[in-house]
């Protein structure tokens, strides 16, 4: 078996790392975050109503933040609004037919 040595180049190039792109800080999102956590905070000391706006105020900061979101959950709820409609209609036909089998068990019995 022959081994053949593979020259190296003299000038061998050693690739740059690259730097990162910084990214925009989303203020509205580190405010929303930083609300959020500073009512839980509130709470654990003791101060519900401070805790509560906070809550409140963090809640509207991250509404703003996700409008798309919200507006796709807005849309959706009509469709979630016909389909529990529709399964308490089955509910309230299971009940009556229940209860009609209910009235008949008892005349039955009752003879």
């Amino acid at each position: 078996m022959v081994v053949v040595p593979l020259p190296q180049p003299e000038n061998e190039i050693t690739p740059m790392p690259r730097a990162r792109k910084a990214r925009p800080i989303n203020w509205v999102r580190m405010a929303a975050g930083g609300s959020l956590v500073a009512s839980g905070l509130l709470l654990l000391n003791g101060r519900p109503r401070a805790g509560l706006a906070a809550a409140m105020s963090g809640t509207a900061l991250t509404m703003l933040d996700q409008q798309e979101l919200l507006n796709a959950w807005w849309n959706a709820i009509p469709g979630y609004i016909d389909e529990l409609q529709g399964m308490l209609s089955q509910v309230q036909n299971t009940v009556e037919a229940l209860s009609a089998q209910r009235e008949q068990l008892h005349r039955i019995l009752s003879r």
